[in-house]
Formats: structure tokens, sequence, C-alpha cells
């Protein structure tokens, strides 16, 4: 995906944060899952922002941080069934899943950013 998160307080987007457990021999395959189904499904419905994958130095979490436009368009995404296909294939590579809905508070920044 070429798509750029862009984290700002007050912008108008909802934040998913997923926080997947997986066992560290699958933490690879479940990263080229979830960046498939970004490509592949998510990016193609409405009000899709932006998602990026984080893959824990544990080797045990991965996280999707995805943003989309609003509340709305990620109920619309939830009851899609092709996403709700591609949310299934994960659950079935990870252990366990942490899931939240977020607006952005606060940003901070280093001095050379």
């Amino acid at each position: 995906m070429n798509a750029v998160a862009t984290i700002r307080a007050g912008r108008e987007v909802v934040t998913v944060i997923n926080v997947f457990t997986v066992a560290p021999e699958r933490q690879a395959e479940l990263v080229e899952l979830l960046a498939a189904n970004g490509e592949e499904v998510m990016r193609h419905r409405p009000g899709f922002v932006s998602a990026s994958i984080h893959a824990g130095v544990d080797g045990e979490r991965v996280v999707n941080y995805a943003q989309w436009e609003s509340e709305d368009h990620l109920r619309a995404m939830l009851a899609d069934p092709e996403a709700r296909r591609a949310m299934a294939r994960a659950l079935q590579v990870a252990d366990h899943l942490e899931t939240g809905m977020y607006t952005v508070a606060s940003v901070h920044s280093g001095s050379g950013s």
C-alpha cells in the first residue's frame, strides 16, 4: 500500500487499533496476510484512509493501525461479507485479538521531525 497515515489531533477520522497475539513462528505469516487484506480488500472499501501493520520485536504481537473517514464507514466495512472473510482469515492465524476504536487526542514530534 502506498498510503501514508497522517496522525493529527483533531483530524476527522476514526482510528482502529487491532493488537493480535500470535505464535512467534506465525508472526510473519500474519503480517503478510494483513498486508494482503489491506491491499486486496480494505483499501477498496468506501471511507478507508490508511492502514499500517507493525510487527512486535518480541515476535508475539502484530498491530494493525487503521484509519477510516467515519464510524459509519467503519461499521459498513465490518458488515461487508468480503471484509469479514478477510478478517476471519487473520483470526485463524492469530491466537488472540484485542481491538478498539479511537480518536487522536494528542501528537508529539521530536525537534528533528
